[in-house]
């Protein structure tokens, strides 16, 4: 007698057999679904693969600029004093401290233009042991003293590239108002972004830094406990000891939120895909059921026609897999060359990584894509297993073959609902994400009872074959689910990308009207950080000031501030303010009076990104470190500012002044006075400027113009992913409707023989797609209009700090929908005449 082991090998072989034959009989219908799971699996890996690799580069490059300490000291505001280095250098268990000083400036490229450039202050003669990557390496014709030239530069392989460099050539930097030229007399092995390297002294010199370091890395002696070594410093408030991890961990912050929401986007494919899968097997299935219950009168259990479908499925899933996998390394490939890895968001400037493709992200994303397919093919596997052989034999489905469950669905839906209203878990809106799947898969659920509610509700048409097609329709709407589960899939989430992308649009345009008031604007750096090495010379600022054409001026300082050493600064805006705030700032609510003002603190203003980080809600106080002191500020108000996710914080020019004694400025504001000519005002100022190079001058249209092309192109992934959900529904359309078609061929064979003619079964079967393609577009709208109010008013402000107002674009949400549904009936109809287009006695001759 055969053993069990023996009896379930046969079964596993067969079962493979009938897999195998299925893929023989239908190649077209398991190739369609394969596709839309290779098209998932693509986008999901190749955003993947480009964030990773982006993120490799840029975190090799900091890590080369931070070195390898034990610890690392830096202060709030930045700027930590040079005494601190010397009581450092002499604590007990530290073995070297090496001051640096980072900065970010530009430098002259060979055609005249600014570029920006990392600037780095060392202590050659400290350096080798906590960051070995900065040391200068002398050219062959140099001094090894070169090193401590406070005229010399030593620049990486990027600078070299980007400003056509050589031993010996003179690189021209950025200082203030006016340009520096050093010498090259080396080259650091720093990879990443173009960076210099300089000699302490003479970096602190050449900036106006004399004094002050960015961090000081400690070398501890061996055995030396890190806890007792920072206890010892006894370090001055503000001041911090840090892991060198903890650098890199901060800085890849500023991109999370934008890697993590594109992934998660890149999954809609993915995700519809998982849908296709359900169409084509739940059709599938209901086709086969003869095949299954003679298989099942044969001795096939239950649960083997379960696991028969859903190895079918895993089929599917993996062979989309593969080809997905290739087609996402080839994408990877092609946006690292054209798009420097940041795919619009420009969070990885001067970064050009290579692709890096490890085994982990391979299996993981091939295992994803076949567990779509099998979550997709979950519910048809099931409907086989239930099947009861001896019934299907003679024809009868089962008891409940047409009953409308929504309990599941509307469970589904309300599941949606409440994880909507959950926090952000580590920053990042899970919560938001799962809502967003329940809602879609409660939505989908729910077509069959919305088919059959709305076409009951539907006045009968005039006329037999339209009746015919609507009772049909409304009788078979499981059929419908199949059907239009990925339009209904894809066009919700189609159509919440479309009101999301249109609410952010449109509200920064009108944020763009609100804080552009005046009629040219003048910047000494594109960055907060960059600007405070440039700023704008005082006399050019007098003589601009007097020329004819100007009406007025507002003067503006600009500067990075970081608030803690866990995040990345926030930007720092002083500038007259007046006694009306809410005249010269996008105020979310009345600011609250000044008399309100606590004795002994500053008024400020503070975007939405720094309520949420740090809690600084109106009435509230924060702490600025400025000027080497921690000044106490109260918030008096709540902006709204697009141009900054890690936060802004406004002060009067007055306050900031008397505060810091600062008085640069790095910003102006230009009104010009009725009937001048804006060309000829920019001519005269770039004509008092000692170098038009260190000035970027911009009307507000141009800056509005430029700052919605930056947005347009940030967004278009998102209107590819679009475009990919969308053709995949409608690859799901054709499926199911060519697989439908071709089961009711013996229908079709008959109602010729009624005297049908081929163009009425044409549009027999095109009036049933067109009432399920309706109902589904008329759910599919609605769901993605409840997910496009969890993205506005959950996704951006949890992930990027931001609200907006939710804007309807009623002309694109009507183009969308229209589009879907006529795409969708012309398939139906090419679909039918396939079936009309056969002989009504072939299609007829199983019954003789």
């Amino acid at each position: 007698m055969p053993t069990a082991a023996a009896r379930a090998g046969p079964r596993w072989r067969d079962l493979a057999r009938l897999t195998w034959r299925e893929w023989q009989h239908h190649p077209w219908r398991h190739a369609t679904a394969a596709l839309a799971v290779a098209l998932g699996v693509a986008l999901a890996s190749g955003v993947h693969w480009i964030n990773r690799s982006a993120l490799a580069e840029f975190g090799a490059a900091l890590r080369s600029t931070q070195g390898t300490p034990d610890l690392v000291l830096r202060a709030d505001g930045g700027r930590l004093p040079d005494a601190l280095f010397e009581r450092a250098a002499m604590t007990e268990g530290v073995l070297v401290a090496s001051p640096v000083l980072e900065l970010d400036t530009y430098a002259q490229a060979a055609d005249g233009s600014r570029q920006p450039l990392r600037v780095v202050g060392v202590d050659a003669l400290r350096l080798a042991s906590t960051a070995p990557l900065l040391s200068p390496l002398p050219a062959s014709a140099a001094s090894p003293l070169a090193v401590l030239d406070p005229g010399a530069v030593f620049v990486n392989a990027a600078a070299r590239a980007r400003f056509g460099l050589a031993e010996g050539s003179t690189l021209v930097l950025q200082a203030g108002d006016a340009w520096q030229a050093l010498r090259v007399a080396g080259s650091v092995a720093t990879p990443g972004a173009p960076l210099a390297v300089l000699d302490l002294a003479g970096a602190q010199t050449l900036f106006e830094r004399v004094g002050s370091l960015s961090r000081i890395d400690l070398r501890l002696a061996p055995g030396a406990d890190a806890a007792a070594v920072v206890a010892a410093l006894a370090l001055p408030a503000g001041v911090h000891a840090q892991p060198p991890g903890d650098v890199e961990e901060r800085a890849t912050q500023l991109s999370r939120a934008y890697r993590v929401n594109l992934t998660v986007l890149a999954l809609v494919a993915l995700f519809v895909g998982a849908f296709l899968v359900y169409s084509v097997v739940a059709l599938s299935v209901a086709q086969r059921t003869p095949g299954f219950a003679l298989l099942g009168v044969l001795g096939l259990g239950a649960a083997d026609r379960r696991r028969l479908v859903l190895g079918e499925c895993a089929v599917i899933g993996a062979a989309g897999s593969v080809l997905g996998l290739a087609l996402g390394a080839a994408l990877a490939a092609g946006a690292l060359r054209w798009l420097a890895g940041d795919l619009g968001g420009g969070y990885f400037p001067g970064i050009a990584p290579s692709l890096h493709v490890d085994a982990v992200s391979l299996l993981g994303f091939g295992v994803l894509g076949t567990a779509s397919a099998v979550v997709g093919g979950w519910g048809p596997a099931r409907r086989a297993q239930a099947l009861a052989p001896a019934q299907a034999l003679k024809g009868l489905g089962a008891p409940d073959a047409h009953a409308v469950r929504t309990g599941p669905a509307l469970a589904l839906l309300a599941a949606g609902v409440g994880l909507a209203f959950l926090p952000p878990i580590g920053g990042l809106p899970l919560g938001a994400y799962a809502a967003v799947a329940c809602l879609l898969f409660g939505g989908v659920a729910l077509v069959p009872a919305a088919v059959g509610t709305l076409l009951a509700a539907w006045p009968a048409p005039v006329g037999a074959l339209p009746r015919l097609a609507l009772r049909r329709a409304h009788w078979q709407r499981h059929t419908a689910t199949a059907t239009v589960a990925g339009v209904v899939a894809s066009l919700a989430l189609s159509t919440a990308l479309t009101v999301m992308v249109a609410s952010f649009r449109d509200g920064v345009a009108v944020w763009l009207d609100r804080v552009l008031p005046a009629d040219l604007y003048v910047r000494s750096a594109g960055s907060s950080a960059a600007a405070d090495q440039a700023w704008l010379a005082p006399a050019w600022i007098a003589a601009v000031t007097q020329l004819p054409g100007v009406a007025r001026t507002l003067p503006g300082r600009v500067r990075a501030l970081s608030l803690d050493p866990a995040r990345p600064a926030v930007a720092l805006i002083a500038r007259p303010i007046g006694a009306d705030p809410d005249t010269t700032l996008p105020l979310l609510a009345p600011a609250e009076p000044l008399a309100r003002l606590p004795p002994g603190e500053v008024g400020i203003f503070v975007s939405e990104a720094v309520v949420a980080l740090y809690g600084a809600a109106p009435g509230t106080s924060l702490e600025l470190p400025l000027a080497g002191r921690r000044v106490r500020a109260h918030v008096r108000g709540v902006w709204r500012d697009y141009a900054r996710q890690f936060g802004a914080i406004t002060m009067d020019a007055a306050d900031y002044r008397r505060l810091t004694g600062d008085t640069r400025v790095n910003d102006l504001a230009l009104w010009l006075a009725p009937g001048a000519d804006a060309a000829a005002v920019q001519r005269a100022m770039r004509e008092r400027a000692a170098d038009p190079a260190l000035i970027e001058i911009s009307s507000a249209a141009q800056i509005r113009a430029l700052s919605l092309r930056i947005f347009d192109r940030s967004f278009a992934v998102t209107r590819l992913l679009q475009v990919i959900a969308i053709g995949v529904g409608l690859v799901g359309v054709a499926a199911a409707l060519s697989a439908q078609v071709m089961a009711r061929r013996k229908e079709f064979g008959l109602l010729a023989h009624l005297g049908l003619t081929r163009r009425e079964v044409t549009w027999l079967v095109a009036g049933e797609a067109g009432a399920w393609l309706a109902v589904g577009c008329a759910v599919g709208l609605a769901l993605g209009l409840a997910i496009s109010v969890v993205l506005v008013h959950v996704v951006n402000p949890q992930s990027f700090h931001w609200t907006m107002p939710l804007v309807l674009p009623v002309g694109a949400l009507a183009a969308l929908v229209a589009a879907v549904a006529a795409a969708g009936v012309a398939t139906a109809v090419l679909a039918a005449r396939r079936a009309a287009a056969l002989p009504a006695v072939r299609s007829v001759q199983e019954d003789w």
